[in-house]
């Protein structure tokens, strides 16, 4: 039987009371059983397994084990700095970028973008986008979306790459260690402007190309996520 996992931002050994979306999801959607085994995550790296002692619709009762580290998390702590996308591909991005293992998500503000803001509204269902992929992935971290600044307010780390698709380096030219915290930048639709490539140059970012095929805005992360984070898996 699958195992059903709930977020809660505080965990902590012993009874818990579930009330809300997260016990209507569990009592109605799920209609998990009284003795049924869940597992809980705090969002930070924690986890607990816990066994459901009633239900109701809008209560939920746990009993929940001692909290511990979750292993499932990659070593390389990845910040996916990404201009805005229009329609649904900034979700989009974020969901699959959760899944492979990102610590967080920083909307950028770029020339080149059909969205030149991202609302209030937007930002909270990325919010709850990132919380559901890291539920539904199995991981105990709930990557932080932050709020769209512009490109030359963000702030850039010692180690950050670029995609750029016109530059000979790869991913192979770039030293990560494990542990290490490591930005990724990509652009918009209509790719980052020459000024903005030299400003980001200019601060210490390393450009790489991602094989010889221009990929798309929303495909150009993933691929870059994937490709940094999945061989931890092999």
């Amino acid at each position: 039987m699958r195992i059903h996992r709930v977020h809660l931002p505080t965990l902590q050994e012993g009874e818990v009371v579930l009330t809300g979306s997260e016990a209507h999801h569990l009592a109605r959607v799920l209609r998990v059983n009284v003795g049924q085994e869940i597992k809980a995550f705090d969002g930070a790296g924690l986890e607990s397994t816990g066994v459901v002692q009633s239900v109701h619709d809008f209560q939920v009762i746990l009993e929940l084990q001692e909290p511990r580290a979750s292993d499932v998390e990659a070593s390389l702590k990845i910040t996916l700095a990404i201009a805005l996308l229009k329609g649904d591909k900034l979700a989009d991005v974020v969901r699959q970028a959760t899944e492979l293992g990102v610590v967080a998500i920083q909307p950028l503000i770029t020339k080149y973008c059909d969205v030149k803001e991202l609302s209030a509204n937007k930002l909270e269902r990325l919010r709850r986008v990132a919380q559901e992929a890291s539920k539904q992935s199995g991981r105990s971290v709930v990557p932080e979306v932050r709020e769209a600044v512009k490109l030359r307010e963000v702030q850039i780390p010692l180690l950050s790459i670029l995609a750029h698709p016109h530059t000979s380096s790869s991913l192979n030219d770039v030293a990560l260690g494990k542990g290490s915290p490591l930005t990724i930048f990509t652009g918009p639709e209509g790719g980052f402007a020459e000024e903005e490539i030299k400003f980001l140059m200019s601060k210490g970012v390393t450009p790489v190309r991602l094989g010889a095929r221009i990929l798309r805005a929303e495909t150009a992360p993933v691929a870059l996520i994937a490709a940094l984070l999945l061989p931890e898996a092999l």
